[in-house]
C-alpha cells in the first residue's frame, strides 16, 4: 500500500468508512475525516488521540448548500489533497404500501446531491493542483433496481452515470475518478432489512477489500462480492421480460 497520501473521507464515523479510516491510519496516511458530528464520536476521538499527527476531524453535513469553508479548511490541513473519498450514505426500506416522500428526498440528497454540491466547489482546487483522485462509494444495486430498494439505488445509479460522464473530463486535468460497487455490508443501515441478504459481509472485510484497490489508477471500478456482482450484471443484460419476472419473485 502506498504511503503518505492526504485523504479526505466524508462519511467516516461508522461502518465501512470508520473501518477504512483505521486501515489507512495504520498505513501512515494523512486523513481528514468528516461526518455531521465528529467531535461527539467516541471511536473517532480515540483514533485522534492515537494518531494526533495523521488525523484531523472536520464536521460536515452533506445536506448543506454551501461547503466553501469546509473545503478550504480541509485543503489547508495538509496543504492539498491527494484523494477526496465520498462515503456518505443513507438508506430506508420502503415498499409500495409505505412510500415516504421525505425518505426519497433524503436519500437523493445524501446519496447523490451531496456529491454534486461538493464536487462543484472542490473542482477549482484540484484544477489548480493539477492532480488527484476522487473515489465515490456506490453499490452493486446500480447494476439493476431491486424491489423495495429504489429510493436508495436510484440516486446511487445516477451517481454512477455521472461518474461515467465526467471521467474523461477529469482525466484531462489529471484527476482520476474511481467508483466502488459493493454488496450487502453488515451496518446500522442494513440492519433495517427484514430479508435475507446474500453474501453479507462485515464492514471490516469490505473496508479491507477497498483498501487493497483504491490506489490502483488503472481501474475505474472496485466491485465485490463476485457471485452477487455477476447475478446483478446478468439481470442487467437479460431482456426486461425475463429480468423483471425474476425480480417480481423477490417480493
Amino acid at each position: 500500500m502506498e504511503t503518505n497520501n492526504r485523504i479526505w473521507i466524508i462519511g467516516g464515523s461508522s461502518g465501512i468508512g470508520l473501518e477504512l479510516v483505521k486501515i489507512l491510519l495504520n498505513n501512515n496516511h494523512y486523513l481528514i475525516v468528516s461526518s455531521r458530528d465528529t467531535n461527539n464520536n467516541e471511536a473517532l476521538q480515540l483514533l485522534q488521540e492515537k494518531f494526533q499527527n495523521n488525523l484531523y476531524l472536520l464536521d460536515l453535513d452533506v445536506s448543506k448548500d454551501n461547503f466553501k469553508n469546509e473545503i478550504q479548511e480541509a485543503w489547508q490541513v495538509y496543504r492539498g489533497l491527494d484523494i477526496w473519498f465520498y462515503n456518505a450514505g443513507t438508506y430506508e426500506v420502503m415498499d409500495i404500501n409505505n412510500w415516504n416522500k421525505e425518505h426519497f428526498i433524503k436519500m437523493n440528497e445524501t446519496n447523490y446531491l451531496g456529491v454534486v454540491k461538493l464536487m462543484c466547489e472542490i473542482i477549482p482546487y484540484f484544477k489548480n493542483q493539477g492532480f488527484g483522485k476522487w473515489i465515490w462509494n456506490l453499490s452493486l444495486s446500480t447494476y439493476f433496481g431491486l424491489p423495495k430498494g429504489g429510493g436508495y439505488s436510484a440516486p446511487k445509479s445516477a451517481l454512477l452515470n455521472l461518474a461515467q460522464s465526467i471521467h474523461p473530463e477529469l482525466d484531462s486535468i489529471g484527476v482520476k475518478l474511481k467508483v466502488i460497487n459493493h454488496g450487502f455490508v453488515k451496518t446500522r443501515l442494513t440492519s433495517k432489512n427484514n430479508f435475507e441478504m446474500p453474501q453479507l459481509m462485515s464492514a471490516s472485510y469490505a473496508a479491507k477489500k477497498i483498501s487493497e484497490e483504491i490506489f490502483d489508477d488503472k481501474k475505474f471500478e472496485i466491485s465485490f462480492p463476485f457471485k452477487l456482482k455477476m447475478f446483478l450484471k446478468f439481470l442487467s443484460i437479460l431482456p426486461y421480460k425475463i429480468s423483471l419476472f425474476i425480480t417480481r419473485k423477490m417480493i
